[in-house]
Parts: structure tokens; C-alpha cells; sequence
């Protein structure tokens, strides 16, 4: 029974990403599209082919770095609109350790052991990353606690702050001294070999498969954290900490929880986990950081796209996985059927904002029958029974 109350919850999300796609047919026949051809050609171009398939896994893995943080801050009761800004200062952050330790001499200790330097390279330039975004984050989720400034209307104002300090830097002291004056494109140095992520290489199967494509480690690690923040989240106590102040403040700070020190705390990790994702598209896939000025021209929207992943994941570490699959597909096949039908790729931003309207009325039902439920749980426990009350009649 327990199980096929979990299907009948989970049943809205899918109604709703059917309905989305309903609304998006209407869109494509406006378009004088064939809806059928738009969503084979989208498939074809998303999963179709090994590189196909490698490049939605590349567009999924920032959007699921972010999808990770924004579950553990709408867990924590924090709206989190700061992906952009978090995965910019991280990516910022993580980039200038690894140019930093790029040109340092190996120390002779590490010299002995092939990949120790690289290891060493990569780990602090993720660790940097990370804590960058977690600080950003972090402001974010202090201003909400002690200020009661409103997290969504901070986080967006920090996004353009970090826009404009990665214009400032890209365009100063963090520019490529070889293309200064000869590209108008700001953008860093080259990062050495050795502080690039892998490419991914399966230890099973067909060791050739992914090889000539751009999929890297990221993947991985973001497939093991998403893993590690589930049981973090739903098997230790400061995870039931989290979740409780995001169902009810008032009951968590009555039950002797600091709410404000969660709060801030689930901000923390969320912005952590989007810097994560900036500083791993820098490692893993541009070997630069670069950008046209704008957020999207570095981040491609994943800061955005992360909290759809996030919500049509059901808020859980472990759905956020298929979900940013998900979605990497549609962006990736947007391409393919702008190529063959003239839709316009763009048309797959109306499709994410859909499944989100349609995603969050869902959970409106989700909510009514799981109040229904309770009430006929309790329901025998509450109402006398006949029996009793005569027994009380003939008492009195």
C-alpha cells in the first residue's frame, strides 16, 4: 500500500510534464511545426548517437551540481534564485587557484607520484569553487535569518553583482595577458593539463564509448554527491534538521532547533554545490573561464535550469538525477529540431517554464490528498462509536 501511495504522489509530476508537452504541441502547430517530427527529431538529437548522448550528459551535470543545492535549500524553507551568481564567484574562485598552482614548480614530494600534483591541483580548485558559491550563498541565507530581507529579491540582485565582478576581473587582472588588445572576448588564461578534469572513460563495456566526446568526471562526482546529500538529508540528524525548519519554523524552534542557523546552513550548501558546478564547467569542459558579459554566456542558464531540474526531481537528491538527464536532453535536442523544422530553439525555455507551472499546481494535489489521507487515518480514533455513546447516555 505504502509503495502505491508513492506512485499515485508521483503520478501529477508526470500528468503535469504531460500537459506541458500538450501546451508545447499547441505552441509547435502555431509554429507550423508537426509535433510528432519536432519531439523525434529532439529524441534523435538528445539520444540518438554516442555524441548525442554525451552532450545531454554535459549540459545535465551543471544543472545537476545546482539541482542538488536548490533541494537542500527549498528542504531548508529558502528559495534559492542565485544559481548564476553562486556557479560565477565559484567558477571564479576555482579558476584562479588552478592558474595559481598551474604555474607553480611540483614539489619534488609529489614529483614521485605520477597524478599526485594533478589530484592536488583539482581538489583545492573544487574546494575553492565550492566555497566560494557556499559563501555567496551564505550571505543570501544571513540576510534572510537576521534581516528578514526576502531570499529570492537578494539572490537575484547578487546575480548581476557576480555578473559584473566576473566582467571587472575577466577584463583585468584575471585576463589573458596573451590576448590582451587582440580579443575582444574576455576570457582566462588556458588552464594546464593538469588541472583539467578526465575525460570520462567507463571501467566496463566498451572502454572506446565516450572516449572521442566531451564528457568528463563531473558527471561522476556530481552523480556521488547527489547520492551522499540523500542519506545526508534523509539519515542523519542536522539532514532532519534542515527539513524540519523548511516544514515548519515554528515547530522546529519550539522543539529547541536554531531555525536561523539552519537556514543559513541549507543556503550555505546550496551555494556550495552551484559553485561546484561553475568551477567544474571551467575544469571539465572550457579549460578557460570566459564570457560575452552576460550570466548565460558562461553559465548557459544552468543556475535556472537547476531549479526545475530541482523541483521536477520531487525536491530529492536522488530525482534530480533523471531530471537534469532530462532536461540536458531537451536542450541538447532543441538544437536538432531547430536545425530540421525552423522551430526556434528558444521554444524550449517556454517548455521548462511550463513544466513548472504545471510541476508546482501538482503539488497542490499532492498536498490535498495527503491531508485526506490523515483524516481518514485518524478518522476511527476521533468519532465515538455507537456503542459508546449509549454507554455514555446511560451513565448520565
Amino acid at each position: 500500500m505504502t509503495r502505491l501511495n508513492r506512485l499515485v504522489d508521483f503520478s501529477p509530476v508526470v500528468i503535469a510534464l504531460l500537459l506541458a508537452l500538450l501546451v508545447a504541441s499547441i505552441l509547435l502547430l502555431a509554429l507550423s511545426a508537426n509535433p510528432f517530427d519536432a519531439y523525434a527529431a529532439m529524441l534523435e538529437g538528445s539520444v540518438g548517437t554516442e555524441n548525442a548522448t554525451a552532450e545531454t550528459l554535459v549540459k545535465a551535470t551543471p544543472i545537476l551540481f545546482v539541482g542538488i543545492g536548490i533541494t537542500i535549500a527549498f528542504r531548508g524553507g529558502m528559495i534559492n534564485i542565485g544559481g548564476e551568481g553562486q556557479m560565477i564567484t565559484g567558477a571564479l574562485a576555482g579558476t584562479t587557484i588552478a592558474l595559481v598552482l598551474g604555474d607553480m614548480r611540483v614539489p619534488a614530494e609529489l614529483a614521485k607520484t605520477p597524478g599526485a600534483f594533478d589530484l592536488l591541483i583539482v581538489t583545492c580548485s573544487l574546494i575553492g569553487g565550492f566555497l566560494a558559491g557556499a559563501l555567496y550563498g551564505g550571505l543570501a541565507g544571513f540576510l534572510k535569518a537576521y534581516f528578514d530581507v526576502n531570499e529570492i529579491l537578494s539572490t537575484i540582485m547578487l546575480n548581476q553583482i557576480a555578473v559584473q565582478l566576473m566582467n571587472y576581473l575577466l577584463n583585468g587582472i584575471l585576463l589573458d595577458p596573451a590576448t590582451a588588445g587582440f580579443n575582444n572576448i574576455p576570457k582566462t588564461a588556458r588552464l594546464v593539463t593538469a588541472a583539467q578534469l578526465p575525460r570520462l572513460s567507463l571501467p566496463f563495456g566498451d572502454p572506446h564509448l565516450f572516449a572521442r566526446t566531451r564528457l568528463h568526471w563531473g558527471l561522476i562526482i556530481a552523480i556521488v554527491l547527489a547520492i551522499i546529500i540523500y542519506i545526508f538529508l534523509w539519515r542523519t540528524s542536522l539532514g532532519y534538521r534542515i527539513r524540519a525548519v523548511g516544514e515548519n519554523q515554528r515547530a522546529s524552534s519550539y522543539a529547541g532547533i536554531n531555525v536561523k542557523r539552519q537556514m543559513m546552513f541549507s543556503m550555505f550548501l546550496a551555494g556550495g554545490f552551484a559553485g561546484l558546478a561553475g568551477v567544474v564547467q571551467v575544469l571539465g569542459l572550457q579549460y578557460r573561464l570566459q564570457t560575452d558579459g552576460s550570466p548565460a554566456g558562461f553559465t548557459g542558464a544552468a543556475g535556472f535550469n537547476g531549479i526545475v531540474a530541482a523541483l521536477f526531481g520531487g525536491l530529492n537528491p536522488i530525482g534530480a538525477i533523471p531530471a537534469a538527464a532530462f532536461f540536458g536532453g531537451l536542450l541538447v535536442g532543441a538544437q536538432k529540431m531547430q536545425r530540421e523544422l525552423g522551430v526556434p530553439a528558444s521554444l524550449i525555455t517556454a517548455v521548462n517554464g511550463l513544466i513548472v507551472v504545471f510541476v508546482v499546481s501538482s503539488e497542490y494535489f499532492i498536498l490535498q490528498r495527503s491531508k485526506r489521507r490523515v483524516s481518514l487515518e485518524e478518522a476511527p480514533d476521533d468519532e465515538p462509536t455507537s456503542d459508546s455513546s449509549a454507554d455514555s447516555g446511560g451513565g448520565g
